[in-house]
C-alpha cells in the first residue's frame, strides 16, 4: 500500500480503479515548405476549435451553471486576440509549421501572462495555454484522452477549465490533481458534483495507473493505492456512514426550516440558469436567493433582447410558482467579459467597471434587462437585487429607473407586480452603511465571496494567498453582524447568498446575527436545514 497527501475539496470517500489522464505528447509535424497552405491549416483549426468551444459552452450552461459556462466564454474570446493571431502568422511566415507555430506561440503569451503582477491576468495563462493545445491537436489530428467505461477515479497533474467540463461526470468518483487549489476549476467542479477530491495531492502518476485500486478520503485528505485490508475496512465504514447521513437527510424534506426555539430560515439555492431552478425545486429549496443573470450574456455576439431575458425570468418564475426569486442584475466585468459591450481592458477589472457601475453607464444594457423583469413579475414571486452597490445615490439612481420602467409597462397595457429591490452587500462599503441603505432597500443579500476578499484586500482566486483568505476573520463577522442589526432595525430581511450561506460552522451564528435567509447550491439544502431544526438559537 501506498499513500500520502492532499488538500481535501469536498468531503466524503470514493473507492474505485484509478484513470491517469496525461496531455497528448507533441508530435513534430512536418516542416513547412509552403506558409499559404500553412495559414489555410492554421484558420480551418481555428474555426473548428471555435465550434467545439461552443458546443462546450452550451454543454457548461445546461448541466454546470454560466460560472462554469464563462471560463469557456474566456477561451472563445481569445480566439480573435489579434496578437496571438499576428504571432502565429509571423511564425508560419517564417517557415513554422501551423500546429508549431499555434503551440509555441501560445506558450510564449502564456508565460507573458504569468509573469505579470495581476493575479486575473496571471490565471489567463491556463486559458492560453490550453487553447492552444486545442489548435495543436486539431491540426494534429489528436483525437483526445479516451476513457473506458464504468466509474473510476480521475487522476491528473492538472485539469484545464474546458476538460473538466466535457468529463462524463455521472461516472467520476473522485479527482486526485498534483496542482491546482481550492479555488480552482477541478476543485468548483467537484463541489458542484459533490464528489471527495483532492488537490495538490502528493500522488506520482505512474503509482497511480500502476494500482488496482485507488481511495479518497475527502474527510482527512488521504490518499491510499491499493490500500491494506484494515484500511479498506476502515474506509468502507467512513463510506457507508456517509451514504447513511445522506439517506437520513430526506426526513428534512418538505419540512420548515425552524429552530427548536421557532425562528424560521427561508433555505433558497443558488442558480445560474432557467434549468437550474429544476434542479431547486427537487432540492426542496424554498425559493432562490440568487439567480444569476449573466449567463444569457455570454457566448453570443450581441445584446440579448429585452423579449430573450422576458422568456428566461418568465421560465424560472413558472418553476418556482410562488416561491421567492432574487434576480441578480448583470455582474458582468472583473472576471466574465463579453466582446460586444466594448469593455476596455482594465488593470483591476475587480475594482473596476462592474456589477451596477455598468448598468448605471450603460442604460442601452440595464433598461431591455428591468422591463425584462417587470413583465416576467406577471408570472412568479420575483425581487430585483443589485450588485456591486457602494452608495446610497447608486440604489436611488437604479430605483428610479426601475419606477419609470414599472410605469411605462403599465401605460402599455402590460400585467406587472410590486418587485421589490434590493442590495446585494459585497462591498465593505455598503457594509459600513448598510443603516443608510436599509432605508432604501427592501432586503439585504451578502455576497461573502467578494465581500470578504475586498475586505482583507486577498484576491480569493490566488492560491498563495490561501492562508490570508480567512472567512471567519472578526472584520468579516463584525460587518456581517453589523448588516443583520441594520436590517432588523430598518424592519427589512437580511440574507447570505455568498459561500458561506452552506458553512456549517457559522449556521447558528448567522441567525443569531438576524440573518433570516440562507441560500447555496441546490445540493447543500438539506443538510443545511438539519442544521437550522436541530439548532437551539
Amino acid at each position: 500500500m501506498k499513500q500520502g497527501q492532499g488538500l481535501p475539496v469536498f468531503k466524503g470517500v470514493a473507492i474505485g480503479p484509478a484513470v491517469v489522464y496525461r496531455k497528448s505528447e507533441r508530435i513534430q509535424p512536418v516542416a513547412c515548405s509552403n506558409p499559404e497552405a500553412e495559414q489555410k491549416k492554421f484558420d480551418d483549426a481555428r474555426e473548428t476549435a471555435r465550434q467545439q468551444l461552443q458546443n462546450l459552452y452550451d454543454r457548461a450552461v445546461a448541466q454546470l451553471g454560466e460560472d462554469q459556462a464563462a471560463i469557456i466564454e474566456v477561451q472563445m474570446l481569445m480566439l480573435d486576440d489579434l496578437d496571438y493571431l499576428d504571432a502565429v502568422s509571423a511564425a508560419i511566415a517564417d517557415g513554422a509549421a501551423a500546429a508549431t507555430a499555434a503551440l509555441d506561440c501560445g506558450e510564449e503569451f502564456a508565460q507573458f501572462f504569468a509573469a505579470l503582477d495581476d493575479e486575473y491576468m496571471k490565471a489567463r495563462s491556463a486559458d492560453i495555454r490550453d487553447l492552444s493545445q486545442r489548435i495543436y491537436d486539431i491540426l494534429c489530428g489528436n483525437t483526445g484522452f479516451q476513457l473506458p467505461e464504468g466509474s473510476f477515479l480521475l487522476v491528473a497533474e492538472d485539469l484545464a477549465p474546458s476538460e473538466t467540463i466535457q468529463l462524463p461526470r455521472e461516472r467520476i468518483l473522485a479527482f486526485i490533481t498534483r496542482q491546482g487549489s481550492s479555488s480552482s476549476h477541478t476543485a468548483i467542479l467537484a463541489r458542484t458534483l459533490n464528489i471527495p477530491s483532492l488537490v495538490q495531492a502528493d500522488i506520482e502518476l505512474d503509482d497511480a495507473e500502476n494500482c488496482s485500486v485507488l481511495a479518497v478520503d475527502g474527510f482527512t485528505g488521504n490518499w491510499y493505492a491499493d490500500p491494506d485490508e484494515q484500511t479498506m475496512t476502515m474506509l468502507k465504514t467512513k463510506q457507508a456512514e456517509a451514504a447513511a447521513d445522506c439517506a437520513a437527510l430526506e426526513a428534512y424534506r418538505g419540512r420548515e426550516s425552524v429552530t427548536k426555539s421557532g425562528k424560521k430560515v427561508l433555505l433558497c439555492a443558488n442558480i445560474g440558469c432557467p434549468e437550474d431552478a429544476e434542479a431547486a425545486v427537487a432540492a426542496d429549496a424554498e425559493g432562490v436567493g440568487l439567480m444569476r443573470s449573466e449567463f444569457l450574456y455570454l457566448g453570443r455576439d450581441t445584446l440579448p433582447t429585452e423579449d430573450e431575458l422576458f422568456e428566461a425570468y418568465k421560465k424560472v418564475g413558472q418553476i418556482m410558482g410562488e416561491r421567492p426569486v432574487v434576480i441578480r442584475t448583470l455582474d458582468i466585468g472583473a472576471d466574465k467579459q463579453v466582446s460586444y459591450m466594448g469593455l476596455e481592458h482594465e488593470e483591476n477589472p475587480a475594482l473596476g467597471l462592474r456589477g451596477l457601475r455598468i448598468c448605471l453607464t450603460r442604460e442601452d444594457i440595464f433598461r431591455p434587462q428591468l422591463r425584462a423583469i417587470y413583465r416576467a413579475s406577471a408570472y412568479g414571486n420575483l425581487s430585483i437585487m443589485f450588485p456591486m452597490v457602494a452608495s446610497v445615490w447608486e440604489l436611488k439612481k437604479a430605483k428610479a429607473l426601475c419606477a419609470q420602467i414599472q410605469q411605462e409597462l403599465i401605460a402599455e397595457g402590460l400585467p406587472v407586480r410590486e418587485v421589490p429591490i434590493g442590495v446585494m452587500v459585497e462591498t465593505p462599503a455598503a457594509a459600513v452603511l448598510a443603516h443608510e441603505l436599509a432605508k432604501e432597500a427592501a432586503f439585504f443579500s451578502v455576497g461573502t465571496n467578494d465581500l470578504t476578499q475586498y475586505t482583507l484586500a486577498v484576491d480569493r482566486q490566488n492560491a498563495k494567498l490561501g492562508d490570508f483568505y480567512d472567512p471567519y476573520h472578526p472584520a468579516l463577522m463584525a460587518l456581517l453582524a453589523h448588516i443583520a442589526k441594520s436590517a432588523n432595525e430598518a424592519g427589512i430581511w437580511a440574507g447570505i447568498c455568498g459561500e458561506l450561506g452552506a458553512d456549517p460552522k457559522l449556521t447558528e451564528t448567522f441567525i443569531k446575527m438576524g440573518y433570516t435567509e440562507l441560500s447555496m447550491a441546490p445540493g447543500r439544502v438539506l443538510e443545511t436545514r438539519r442544521l437550522v431544526c436541530e439548532s437551539e438559537v
